[in-house]
């Protein structure tokens, strides 16, 4: 393997997927295994941009929001890793993840930027600032039962994490963290993507969408990085 070679992933989840809660173990292991040679750029999509509507389409003749809480805590049964709440989408239940990747989006502008401190409260070390920040809203949500579409919450968060407040804030008030979200959704329909997680590898060429295991991804960036730059077509 070219120790020099990078992959990058353009990696697309809402904040507000189990399936995406269930796979950061993936994406954390890619890291640990890879290290320097994956670079991961996290990017937001709307499948929970309105909560409402999103669980009336797909459970309206299904038993509701009742039957999607079973759902969801029948899929984390199954991953011994993660911890939901037994009331999860049926208490506190959240308006929107759209309130939540336009914080999130902030705090990577801040991080882009290096305006990011370097703080002593990160829970998980391996992870940068802005990686813990989508950790703990994952965490708030699924496991605590935080609404985490609430911008009170969302502060709670950061400044346990002792980020600064203010910077955003001001990047949210002043629109700048929106037309980031927004350049999201742009590269959404570039790449068409249909669904919370997926994985964008190759420049394009090679998508990997939903719960799909870790062995198939290490796979897919394990042939990226010892192919020839010459063998990336066969055209």
């Amino acid at each position: 393997m070219d120790k020099y070679k990078r992959v990058e992933i353009i990696y697309f989840t809402d904040i507000l997927c189990i399936w995406a809660y269930l796979a950061q173990i993936r994406m954390d292991e890619l890291k640990t295994k890879f290290g320097s040679s994956v670079i991961i750029k996290n990017h937001f999509i709307p499948v929970f941009g309105s909560v409402e509507s999103k669980i009336k389409q797909n459970w309206h003749n299904k038993g509701g929001v009742s039957a999607y809480s079973h759902h969801v805590k029948d899929i984390a049964q199954k991953f011994g890793h993660i911890k939901i709440h037994p009331e999860i989408w049926i208490k506190h239940r959240p308006t929107t993840s759209t309130s939540c990747h336009v914080f999130l989006k902030a705090i990577q502008i801040l991080e882009a930027s290096g305006e990011l401190p370097h703080t002593s409260k990160l829970n998980d070390p391996e992870k940068n600032i802005f990686e813990n920040m989508v950790w703990e809203l994952r965490l708030a949500f699924f496991r605590d039962l935080i609404d985490t579409s609430n911008f009170n919450a969302q502060m709670e968060i950061a400044e346990h994490l002792e980020l600064p407040l203010k910077k955003i804030e001001n990047l949210i008030k002043t629109g700048t963290a929106f037309a980031a979200l927004d350049d999201d959704l742009q590269l959404k329909e570039q790449y068409g993507v249909i669904g919370s997680p997926t994985l964008i590898l190759n420049e394009g060429r090679q998508v990997i969408y939903g719960n799909v295991g870790y062995r198939v991804i290490e796979a897919n960036v394990q042939e990226l990085l010892t192919q020839p730059e010459s063998h990336a077509s066969w055209c």
